[in-house]
C-alpha cells in the first residue's frame, strides 16, 4: 500500500466520521466536507481527527461559542474554516 493510498483511506475515514448524530453539527460538517475537506493539510486532518473524538455537544460548543475555546486554541484555525461554511 502506498502512502498516497493510505492518505486517501484516512481522508475517507475522516469524512465518514464527520457524519454526526446532532443535526446542527451534521449539517455544518457535511457542508464543510463537500466544500473544503479535501483541501486540508495533513496537520489539519490530524486536528480534525482530534475534534471528531469529542462528543457532539462538546464539538458543537467549540463551533458555536468561539470565545470559549480555551485550551483548544491550537484548533482555532481549523474551527474557523469549519465555521465559514
Amino acid at each position: 500500500m502506498t502512502a498516497e493510498t493510505l492518505d486517501d483511506s484516512m481522508q475517507r475515514r475522516l469524512a465518514w466520521r464527520c457524519r454526526r448524530g446532532m443535526l446542527e453539527l451534521d449539517i455544518v460538517l457535511q457542508k464543510f466536507v463537500a466544500e473544503r475537506f479535501f483541501s486540508l493539510t495533513n496537520e489539519e486532518l490530524a486536528e480534525l481527527d482530534q475534534l471528531l473524538d469529542l462528543p457532539d455537544n462538546d464539538f458543537w460548543a467549540l463551533l458555536s461559542h468561539p470565545n470559549r475555546v480555551g485550551e483548544k486554541m491550537a484548533l482555532q484555525s481549523l474551527l474557523s474554516k469549519i465555521r465559514a461554511q
